[in-house]
C-alpha cells in the first residue's frame, strides 16, 4: 500500500515570487517608515543619471500603499496568474510583466511627473485581459475579451470622471492593453 504524504509545491513561480517579493517590499516599507517604498518600490519622474530610476521602472509593481491595497492585487494575482502561468509558460509570462512594468513606470514618469506610482494593479489587469484571450481560436475574437474590456474600460472611464481617489485608473487602463497585446504577440507565435 502507497503512503500518501501531502507537500507543498510552488506550482507559479513567477506568480508566487512576484507574491512574496510584494509582501517583503510591503514589510521593509513599514520597518523603514516607508523609506524603501519611495526610494525602490515606487515609480516617479527622477534623473536618468540615478541608478535607482531603472530599479523604481520595474519594482514600482512590488510596492503597496499598506495592507488593504496589498490584499486586493495579491488575491487577484493568485487567482489568475497561475493557470496564465501553465498556459503560457514562466518565461513568458515574466517577459509580459516586465514589459507591462515597464511601460506604465514610463507613462507614470511622462504623462503624471508630479505623482508616483506603485503597485501591481497594472500587472493584476494585464493578466486579466491575457486571461479574457486564452480561449482564442481561429483567429476570432472571443466574446469574453468584448465583455471584459468593455466592463472593465468602462469602470475606469468611470472612475476617472465620477471618483476622487488615488487610485491610478489610467495605469490599469495601461495594464490592460499590456495584456490584450501581449495576448496577441503571444498567439501568433
Amino acid at each position: 500500500m502507497k503512503k500518501s504524504t501531502l507537500k507543498l509545491q510552488y506550482n507559479a513561480p513567477v506568480t508566487l515570487s512576484i507574491f512574496f517579493l510584494s509582501l517583503f517590499a510591503l514589510l521593509l516599507g513599514q520597518a523603514t517608515s516607508g523609506w524603501t517604498t519611495t526610494q525602490l518600490f515606487s515609480v516617479y519622474r527622477a534623473s536618468p543619471l540615478d541608478p535607482l530610476f531603472y530599479v523604481r521602472l520595474f519594482g514600482h509593481v512590488l510596492g503597496h500603499a499598506g495592507w488593504e491595497h496589498f490584499l486586493n492585487n495579491m488575491l487577484l494575482l493568485l487567482v489568475v496568474g497561475p493557470p496564465l502561468e501553465e498556459k503560457y509558460g514562466s518565461r513568458t509570462l515574466l517577459t509580459g510583466i516586465a514589459i507591462t512594468a515597464l511601460v506604465t513606470g514610463i507613462l507614470q514618469c511622462v504623462l503624471f511627473p508630479g505623482s508616483a506610482l506603485l503597485g501591481a494593479s497594472g500587472i493584476v489587469f494585464m493578466l486579466i485581459m491575457l486571461s479574457s484571450l486564452a480561449g482564442m481560436r481561429n483567429g476570432a475574437i472571443p466574446l469574453t475579451l468584448v465583455l471584459v474590456a468593455a466592463l472593465y474600460l468602462g469602470q475606469q472611464i468611470y472612475d476617472i470622471v465620477f471618483v476622487q481617489d488615488n487610485v491610478a485608473n489610467f495605469m490599469h487602463i495601461a495594464g490592460g492593453v499590456c495584456g490584450t497585446v501581449f495576448g496577441f504577440a503571444v498567439r501568433k507565435r
